[in-house]
C-alpha cells in the first residue's frame, strides 16, 4: 500500500472582510488628523464663518484624507520588506500579508485619481495642482528621497506644507510669507522629532528599517529640532505683532496667542526628549496639557480674528 505524503499546510487566504478592514487600516485614518492643516489658511484669513468657504475648505480636507490614504497604500507597497523588520510596522496589513501589493496599488491609484478629479471640480486647477504636487513628492519620497539624508526630512515636511497651501488655494486666500515660514519650519520640527523617536525605538539597528537613520546622530537631530522650532517661533511672533498692529481696538489677542503657541512647542519638544513623537498624531491625541494649550491658542486666535 502506497503511503500518501502529507503536503505542507498552506496558510489560509485572508477573508474579504479582513481584506477590507486591512485596506482601511493601511490608509491610516488616525493620521488623517494631519489634514486639519488644510483649514489653517482659511482660519487665519477669517473666512470659515462663511458657509460656502467652510464647505470648500472641508471638502479640500476630505480630498487630502483620500489622497494621503491612497499614497500610504503605495508607500507601504514599496516598504513591505523594511516594515517586516520593524517591531511595530510589521503588523501593518501589507507587511502582515492581509492586503496584497497589487490590490493596494490598484486601490491607491483609484484614490489618487478620485482626489485629483475632485480637487478640480471643487476649486479648479490650482487645488488639483497642489494635490498632484503632493502625490509627486510622496512618491518621490517613497522611491528615492527617503534614502537621502536631509532631503528625506524636507520631503516629509513639504507634505505638511502642501496641506496648508491647499486650504489657501481652495478658498482663494493669499498665503503670507510668515504663514509659510511658520508652517515650513514647524513641520520640519515635527519631522525631525519623528526621526529621533524612530532612532530610540529601533535601538542599535536603525539602518535595518531606514537607512538615513544611520546618517543622523541624536545630536544632529536635536540641532535640527532646535533650529526649526526657533525659526517657527520667531516667525510666529513677527506675524502676531504685525497682525495685532493692524487692529485699532486696543486688544492684544494676537500677541497673547504667542504664549500658548510657544508653550505648545516646548511641551512637544519635551515629549520628544521623552522618546515620543514616532507617531505625531498619537502625541496630540494623548497629551492633555498639549491639547489644553492648543485650545487656548485657538480661542485667542479666533477672538483676534473676530474682533479684527
Amino acid at each position: 500500500m502506497s503511503r500518501q505524503l502529507a503536503s505542507p499546510e498552506q496558510p489560509a487566504a485572508p477573508r474579504a472582510p479582513d481584506v477590507a478592514r486591512g485596506l482601511v487600516s493601511a490608509m491610516r485614518p488616525r493620521q488623517w488628523l494631519k489634514n486639519v492643516l488644510v483649514l489653517a489658511a482659511p482660519a487665519a484669513a477669517g473666512v470659515l464663518l462663511r458657509p460656502s468657504a467652510l464647505a470648500i475648505a472641508l471638502g479640500a480636507t476630505g480630498l487630502f484624507c483620500i489622497v494621503s490614504g491612497a499614497t500610504y497604500l503605495w508607500n507601504d507597497s514599496f516598504d513591505v520588506e523594511a516594515d517586516q523588520r520593524h517591531p511595530t510596522k510589521r503588523h501593518r496589513p501589507l507587511a502582515a500579508g492581509v492586503v496584497s501589493i497589487p490590490l493596494a496599488r490598484a486601490v491607491g491609484t483609484i484614490g489618487i485619481a478620485l482626489a485629483i478629479a475632485g480637487g478640480w471640480l471643487l476649486a479648479g486647477g490650482a487645488l488639483a495642482l497642489v494635490l498632484v504636487s503632493y502625490v509627486a513628492v510622496t512618491l518621490a519620497y517613497s522611491l528615492w528621497l527617503k534614502h537621502e539624508p536631509v532631503l528625506d526630512l524636507a520631503a516629509v515636511a513639504t507634505g505638511f506644507v502642501l496641506r496648508a497651501v491647499a486650504g489657501g488655494v481652495a478658498v482663494h486666500v493669499p498665503l503670507s510669507d510668515w504663514f509659510l515660514i511658520v508652517t515650513s519650519f514647524g513641520s520640519l520640527f515635527v519631522v525631525a522629532g519623528k526621526r529621533s523617536a524612530e532612532q530610540e525605538e529601533l535601538g542599535a539597528v536603525p539602518g535595518r528599517h531606514r537607512a538615513t537613520l544611520v546618517a543622523y546622530s541624536s545630536g544632529y537631530l536635536r540641532y535640527v529640532r532646535s533650529l526649526a522650532s526657533a525659526v517657527a517661533i520667531a516667525a510666529y511672533c513677527v506675524w502676531a505683532f504685525q497682525r495685532g498692529a493692524l487692529l485699532h481696538n486696543g486688544t492684544v489677542l494676537f500677541e497673547a496667542s504667542i504664549a500658548p503657541f510657544v508653550l505648545a512647542v516646548l511641551r512637544y519638544g519635551l515629549r520628544l526628549e521623552q522618546g515620543a513623537g514616532g507617531a505625531p498624531e498619537e502625541v496630540f491625541l494623548s497629551d492633555r496639557p498639549l491639547q489644553l494649550l492648543g485650545v487656548a491658542w485657538i480661542v485667542l486666535f479666533a477672538l483676534g480674528i473676530s474682533l479684527g
